[in-house]
Formats: C-alpha cells, structure tokens, sequence
C-alpha cells in the first residue's frame, strides 16, 4: 500500500523535496489516500505509479492553479480541539479540485482512510506549526499544488514531493 496525499502549499516548496514528518511547510490538505503499488520485478529509478497519479491530477490541478482563498478565521481540529488551525473560506475552485480529486482515488482503486473529511464533510484549512500559522484575513494564492508520498522508500520519518504544480507568475 503506498500512502500519498495531495495538498496546496503555502510556503515555498520544491519538487523532490523531503522533509521530516512533524515539520512540514505550510499547506492545505486535499485529499490523503493509499492505493496499492504495482509489484515491481525489479527497482526502476522512474515511478509509474506517481506518474499516473500525477497524469490524473493534471486536469483539476490546471483548472484550480492561481485560484485566491482566504482564511476567514481560527479553530481547533484533533482530539478536544487541540490542533490549532486556520480556517479556509469556502471556495467553489477549491472544492471542485477536492471532489476531483476524491474521484480520481476512487477510480485508482484508492482508498481514503478518511471518509468523513471529504466532499461535503470537507473542511479545508491550514494547521498552525509552531509561530508560522495564516491569520484572519489573509490571502493565499493555490500556485504550489502537490502530489506527497508520505512514506518514500518506505520510511515513515519523512515525506517527500513527488510532484508540484506551479503557477509561476511571468
């Protein structure tokens, strides 16, 4: 079973980057999911699996890059509300690329160890880390989406950017 997830970044990240697992950049979370890796006879430097995840992602990604969210306030997630996390506006961009995206597992096969925090449970939002956290008010452009593999090379102390979209300004 591989573990990935899709999310939009709010800090600056780059492809391939990895990064320890309680220190991640910023970002909003799209979709965390598993499918299961096709058996490889022999280790390939390449990652068809990703590939095609990231073919499948192209679509909605393209139609949400450069999209404006705002955070509309501050709540607590978690066990007794004890992650504190910054709210996200309800925007229809947004919710069109998570419900794509909820499709696309689907039709994988996939499956989303959460079902309950999905399409019409879907409460988008960016969790504080320590000082860095978005305030009321504040705008976030969607121009770093990405495809993280949550456990590369089987290691769960760090993740790992397999593939970002970006909406560069020219």
């Amino acid at each position: 079973m591989r573990n990935l997830i899709a999310v939009a970044f709010v800090e600056p990240v780059t492809e391939g980057l990895e990064f320890p697992r309680d220190d991640w950049p910023l970002h909003i979370t799209l979709v965390k999911f598993d499918v299961v890796a096709p058996e490889a006879a022999e280790p390939a430097p390449d990652d068809p699996l990703a590939d095609r995840i990231a073919a499948l992602m192209a679509a909605p990604v393209a139609a949400a890059l450069g999209s404006s969210v705002a955070v509309r306030g501050e709540a607590g997630f978690g066990r007794a509300g004890s992650i504190p996390v910054s709210l996200i506006e309800p925007s229809e961009r947004l919710q069109g690329l998570h419900d794509a995206l909820v499709r696309m597992v689907a039709e994988l096969p996939g499956r989303i160890p959460t079902p309950g925090y999905t399409l019409e449970g879907y409460r988008p939002h960016v969790s504080h880390h320590g000082e860095r956290r978005l305030n009321p008010g504040d705008v976030v452009v969607l121009d770093r989406i990405a495809l993280v593999d949550m456990a590369p090379d089987g290691g769960h102390a760090t993740r790992r950017i397999l593939r970002l979209w970006t909406d560069a300004p020219a």
